[in-house]
């Protein structure tokens, strides 16, 4: 891996001030089954129902998911850390592994949506853009399902943590 820039490290260090929830993408298809974790992923609009993901272009994962042109955006509860880790290979677990503890509703939508997710969003990636080393993927939604987990997993300063809510 190259050097990094002195600008690039700034973008790096200013970007981990950046709270962003944690998400693992899911797909799977004539590509295979596949999953990442993600924490660059958001709503674009609700007309209709849009969000983009973005995943680097080296990424294991990025083909399958661009092949299988289906996917779900997992949103992470405050107890769900486990999985992130194991989404972003820091475990060891192997990838066919990954959906193999219950979690997984493996059937319904296509692709693997994770029970007791704070929320799932399963669509049809519409279309793709590159953007330096990343492709920005427009999912368009067919399929919403919220959690009750009143808790979310955000990544801030490089590390995990719990985001509940207040009583006001």
């Amino acid at each position: 891996m190259p050097e990094l820039t002195r600008q690039q490290t700034e973008f790096r260090a200013a970007m981990a001030n950046l709270s962003a929830a944690v998400t693992v993408i899911t797909t799977d298809g004539p590509r295979g089954r596949a999953g990442m974790t993600v924490s660059a992923a958001c709503s674009v609009t609700d007309s209709p129902p849009t969000v983009l993901v973005c995943v680097n272009r080296t990424a294991r994962s990025h083909d399958v998911l661009v092949g299988n042109g289906r996917l779900a955006v997992n949103v992470l509860g405050a107890g769900q850390e486990d999985l992130a880790l194991h989404f972003a290979g820091a475990t060891g677990v192997p990838t066919a592994e990954r959906f193999t503890d219950g979690r997984w509703d493996l059937a319904t939508h296509g692709v693997p949506v994770l029970t007791g997710a704070c929320a799932s969003v399963v669509g049809t990636v519409v279309a793709e853009q590159a953007s330096g080393s990343h492709s920005v993927l427009f999912v368009e939604v067919d399929t919403v399902i919220t959690g009750d987990d009143p808790a979310a997993l955000v990544y801030f300063q490089r590390r995990f943590h719990s985001l509940g809510t207040t009583a006001a």
